[in-house]
């Protein structure tokens, strides 16, 4: 009976050893990259992407989905689901697809010269095929205001806290919806018209990406006539509270800081960077003296707030997550609750990234810059490949020690993310790039003009 019992259960043994030891060692669900930029907007990613592919011959290309529309809302991850929003017009000679420009752009600033209808859809994707599993339209009509040249009516990200997914569409409002497609709740945030300073008259398109934190969504509205932040119930939508914010028009998503003393949302800003407390939406301190077309989120560690915004001016600013008050600096004076600034080294439409003890700042125009996080002492200014033949809109992403860093036309750069300058290598994905990157679990998701791009080894 003993021999019998050990052939017995013998197999079954090694199946549990084996088993035990598959469930330790392979990840049960993707790292969720929940918002624009991921965690908290960190732009901090999990796993080993590869530093190479081919998009022409399928190297490392897992899948690749066809997305109608314009867009430049990046994908967030949540376990083996990828959402994602687009704007498609519905009539005209660009129907089903729009024009865009990119690059350097003269002249007034005029908006893109379109009429006709738009429809606004929420997408969800599975993570591992790229197949659409649900595709719901949450709005149909003329849109309310126009967009820029290399703008679109979907620039806002989507955001999830893992029950809900919330997309905002400027004008034509907020749609909630849980993770099967099932619309929960919408919300009319009034008109959301953002054009740059001193010029009333432009219409350039809404840009600032909501944010969840502890059951509230958050949303920077920067806008002409009353700028201001609000906070909504997420479960049904109710408006909390609004603050006026006394601000020109602004493209910055806000960013939370949790302290042990207080949870604050951080708001960049022209005429007025400022710090608010969630809990009442009082104002804690506030800074001025940035450009006057901010676009870069502001970024925390534990004990740091960086800001940056670069049209006009380009400061940097590191401010201690403490500070209270006006933090305003000159050459005479330093408040104690900045730690360090830099008049020049800022970036005007990527957001910085903060990488162990180092700020990389990666400008539009191709330069990357590394400063050290707590004295701002400069380690490297260098022009990346792609610097000075393109321009950069997309924020860089970080994973396993490197930077991916994507230009306006479709290439992405692989720089080691260290205090000395080493170039990777350079990727072509073939077509025009303006959203940022998502990274969940060594899988790159990459959003072109025309496509939804899975990229792995």
């Amino acid at each position: 009976m003993a021999s019998q019992t050990n052939v017995t259960f013998a197999p079954a043994r090694l199946f549990l050893v084996a088993f035990v030891f598959w469930f330790n060692t392979a990840p049960a669900t993707a790292q969720h990259w929940p918002s624009f930029r991921g965690p908290n907007g960190g732009g901090l990613g999990t796993g080993d992407p590869p530093i190479k592919w081919d998009v022409a011959k399928g190297d490392s290309i897992k899948w690749k989905t066809r997305i109608p529309g314009l867009a430049h809302s990046s994908p967030i991850v949540w376990g083996d689901r990828v959402f994602i929003t687009t704007a498609i017009p519905m009539a005209g000679p660009t129907a089903g697809d729009a024009e865009l420009s990119t690059g350097w752009l003269g002249g007034s600033g005029d908006s893109a010269k379109e009429d006709g209808e738009w429809e606004w859809r929420v997408l969800c994707l599975d993570r591992t095929t790229g197949k659409v599993l649900w595709d719901q339209s949450a709005h149909m009509g003329i849109p309310k205001f126009k967009r820029h040249p290399k703008s679109s009516h979907a620039n806002c990200t989507p955001v999830t806290d893992g029950k809900h997914v919330v997309a905002l569409f400027a004008s034509e409002g907020v749609f909630c919806y849980d993770l099967q497609g099932k619309l929960l709740w919408k919300k009319d945030l009034g008109p959301l018209n953002a054009a740059p300073a001193g010029a009333p008259d432009l219409q350039w398109g809404h840009a600032s990406s909501p944010i969840i934190h502890d059951g509230t969504l958050i949303v920077q509205c920067d806008v002409q006539g009353a700028s201001f932040w609000a906070a909504l119930d997420l479960k049904d939508g109710r408006e909390r509270f609004r603050i006026e914010r006394g601000d020109d028009p602004t493209w910055c998503t806000p960013t939370v800081h949790q302290g042990k003393e207080r949870t604050q949302v951080i708001c960049n800003g022209f005429k007025k960077m400022a710090s608010y407390n969630l809990s009442d939406g009082k104002e804690l301190w506030t800074l001025h003296g940035g450009g006057d077309v901010p676009v870069p989120r502001p970024i925390v560690s534990e004990d740091l707030i960086f800001l940056t915004n670069g049209h006009g001016r380009k400061p940097v600013y590191a401010i201690r997550a403490d500070a209270g008050g006006e933090l305003t600096p000159s050459d005479d004076t330093k408040p104690t609750g900045l730690a360090w600034w830099n008049k020049t080294r800022g970036s005007y439409m990527p957001t910085p990234i903060l990488v162990d003890d180092v700020l990389f700042v990666a400008d539009d125009n191709g330069v990357l810059t590394a400063l050290d996080a707590v004295t701002g002492k400069e380690h490297f200014r260098e022009r990346i490949p792609g610097g000075g033949k393109s321009t950069y809109s997309a924020s860089p992403v970080a994973a396993s020690g490197r930077l991916y860093i994507t230009s306006e036309d479709g290439q992405i750069d692989v720089v080691r993310a260290g205090k000395k300058y080493e170039h990777l290598a350079s990727n072509q994905m073939t077509e025009i790039c303006m959203a940022t990157p998502a990274v969940s679990d060594g899988l790159l998701l990459v959003r072109g003009k025309n496509h939804l791009y899975c990229i792995g080894k």
